[in-house]
Order: structure tokens, then sequence, then C-alpha cells
């Protein structure tokens, strides 16, 4: 009886334990400071992570396709350079259809390189990383962009606007949330992702073009960068060349937090959201709590870790391996 309670609750902890740690983690800091929960810091968070979490939804369908995208950063920082500078250049109605085009067409390389030549996933996206971050200094200069008339552009009410007193970064990522939700939960696309990444081989020998579900994968997953390049820049009318570094590790760690495997065939749109929100009120109690910055860091590669024991425990039933 001992021995299947233990079990249980080594089950339960594997299949929740990110969401009880989550709950403790916000018992702790409200305690420790009562603005945490106040409704103006719980709508910053949100918004400050509405960019993380755009990318992070389209990461989702490449990691529920069985592959990896480290390639988002570098990406993101490419498409927030490039509308920014067509912005004088062109105008903000030709720079946004511009960037986004500029931006699928990374994605649709790199979906073809992964899809249709069969390379390795983690190799390619890596390679396109230090490639994209290449083109991003090559296109710049080497330098930062800035918007020369910040004061009579309408380009700033993709970050810095409100809709009935909602910011519309948070509008923008709940409603993308809710449209690519469907997509994959809903559509036979969606199954084919699901497909895929559970088991290729099998998929293929049932008729599914994998090949064309993984190159579809990277266009979303690109396309939610683009709109986070543009929510970027939209936000602070200028930008660093670098705004993106780094940024492909936190994106992953949110959408491991919500439960997809990096073994791919399993995950949610939703719950990706819910570890982004896990990830931003961790950081924003840390703040508040008045530890450093750079702590952010170290609890992030913690958490980086627990949700990959966790995801290996969910899938043998228990935390630790029966060899231990």
């Amino acid at each position: 009886m001992a021995d299947m309670t233990r079990e249980r609750i080594g089950g339960l902890l594997a299949r929740q334990g990110i969401l009880i740690a989550f709950v403790a983690f916000m018992i702790v800091f409200a305690l420790a400071n009562p603005r945490f929960i106040a409704v103006d810091n719980i709508l910053g968070v949100v918004r400050s992570t509405a960019i993380l979490g755009v990318i992070a939804l389209g990461v989702t369908f490449v990691v529920i396709g069985g592959n990896l995208d480290l390639s988002v950063g570098s990406m993101m920082s490419f498409s927030t350079i490039v509308v920014l500078d067509l912005h004088d250049k062109i105008g903000p109605a030709l720079a946004i259809p511009a960037m986004f085009a500029l931006t699928l067409g990374l994605g649709a390389f790199i979906g073809f390189l992964v899809g249709y030549l069969k390379l390795n996933s983690l190799i390619v996206t890596l390679g396109m990383l230090s490639a994209i971050h290449g083109l991003t200094l090559t296109w710049s200069g080497g330098k930062n962009m800035d918007i020369a008339d910040k004061e009579g552009t309408w380009f700033s009410v993709f970050g810095q606007g409100s809709v009935l007193g909602l910011p519309v970064p948070i509008l923008i990522f709940a409603l993308l949330a809710v449209v690519l939700s469907l997509l994959l939960s809903r559509t036979p696309f969606g199954r084919k992702v699901y497909a895929v990444g559970g088991n290729g081989t099998a998929a293929v020998f049932s008729g599914i073009p994998r090949a064309r579900v993984v190159f579809l994968t990277y266009l979303v997953s690109s396309g939610c960068v683009a709109v986070a390049g543009l929510l970027q820049a939209s936000r602070s009318l200028g930008s660093q060349n670098t705004v993106g570094q780094g940024l492909e590790l936190e994106v992953l760690a949110a959408v491991i937090l919500g439960g997809a495997s990096l073994l791919g065939g399993s995950g949610t749109v939703f719950k990706t959201v819910i570890g982004v929100l896990i990830l931003g009120f961790i950081q924003n109690g840390l703040l508040l709590m008045g530890l450093a910055f750079y702590v952010q860091y170290v609890v992030t590669w913690v958490i980086i870790v627990l949700a990959v024991w966790l995801d290996v425990a969910a899938k043998r039933g228990r935390l630790l391996s029966p060899i231990a």
C-alpha cells in the first residue's frame, strides 16, 4: 500500500509538479510583496511576456512536430531591425508586409532544410542562429535602429496602444493563441503535426506528407517571430541589433514548461501560454523580492532542467529511473 501511494504521488508530481511549484512560487511572492498580485503588476507582467509568448506559440508547433528551433532569437532581431529600417525608407504600411515576407522566407529556408532535406533540426537552427545574426548586422551595418519621427507615426499602436484598457500586445498575444490553438487542435493539419511528432515513420506509411508538415511548422514559427518583431519594434520605436539574443532558451523553457515533449507528439498551445506566464511571474517575483536581474538566468536554467526531468518522469511514470 505504501509503495502504491508513493508511486501515485510520484506520478502526480511528474505530471503536475511544475504547476504545484508555480502555485508555491506565487504564494511566496505574494506574501513577500503584496504588490505582486496588484492588477497593474499582473497586466505589466503579461504585457512584458507577450513578445516571448508570441514566439513560443510558433515554436510549440515545431516541438510537437518532433523538431527544435534555436534560430528564433536572432530571427526576431532581424525582423525588428528590418521593419525599423524600412519604416523611414518606404513607410510603415509597406515596411510591415516586407518584413513579414523576409522573415517567412527565412522560416521557409529552415523548413526546407529540415523537412525536405531531412537535416537535423538542432544543427540547422543552431547554424541559422549565427547566420541570421550575421545577416542582421550586415543589414544594419552594425548599428542600432531608431525611427526618425517617433511622435508622428501610427506604428506605435502595436506596442504601445490599448483597447478598452487592455494593452494591444496582450490582445494580439491572446488572439494569436486562440487562432493557433484551434489550428492545432481542430484541423487536419494539427492532427498531422501530432502524428509526425509522435511517430514520423508511421505517419509516412499512413499517407501523411511528413516533409510538408515539418516545412509548415517552421512557417508558423517564423510567422510568429515576425509578429513578435513587430511588437518589439513598435514598443520602443528603436532597437539594438541584438535585441533577441538568448531569447531562444527562454522560449524553449516556456514551451517545455507547458508540457510539450522534446521527443515530439505532445503539447498544447494553451499549456504553452501557461508556461510563458510561469516564467514571467517567477522573474517578476524575483525582482520584487529585491534579487538582481541576473538571478533570473540561474532560475531559468533550473526551471529548464526541472521541466526536462518532469517530462522524462511523466513518460516512465516515476520521478527516478528504475535503474537508479
